[in-house]
């Protein structure tokens, strides 16, 4: 099967915000408790940071690289999950509606997540990362889909 993944902006973005997060607050608690206590509280404080913040990038990674989707003739198949795996799989018939949204930081890097809603909540599934164009691209063969199928039934 010919799995369709997000796009690498997506890797760029994740990345993004998780240097915002992580140099700062590495450098402000490796300074108070340099300054506050001593200079090896703050070494032993550095460390553990950046072991943190390491094995929160190894993560990110991992669910960036776990994410995709692919088309078939009845349904749409959605795998994603770093630890524990998960593969969905949502019948055209079964869609309700397709929602493309975008947040702040997608939209500077030019990305959209695809959401499906369907009847039933647990099925509802998320496609992100996805360029703008392929975003709307999807929402509309999944629309079009949904509806030939629904009206097939």
């Amino acid at each position: 099967m010919d799995y369709r993944s997000p796009s690498p902006r997506l890797w760029s973005a994740r990345q993004l915000l998780w240097a915002v997060v992580a140099v700062p607050v590495t450098i402000g608690l490796t300074l108070l408790l340099w300054l506050t206590a001593n200079a090896v509280a703050g070494v032993v404080t550095l460390v553990v940071c950046l072991v943190l913040a390491g094995a929160e990038w190894v993560l990110l990674r991992g669910r960036y690289r776990s994410w995709g989707y692919a088309e078939r003739e009845e349904d749409l198949l959605i795998r994603q999950g770093f630890l524990f795996r998960r593969m969905s799989v949502v019948p055209y018939g079964r869609m309700q509606f397709v929602d493309v949204t975008a947040g702040p930081v997608e939209r500077i890097f030019g990305l959209a997540t695809v959401k499906l809603h369907t009847a039933a909540a647990a099925t509802d599934a998320k496609l992100p990362g996805l360029a703008n164009a392929e975003a709307e691209r999807l929402r509309d063969r999944l629309a079009s889909l949904g509806e030939a199928q629904a009206s097939g039934l």
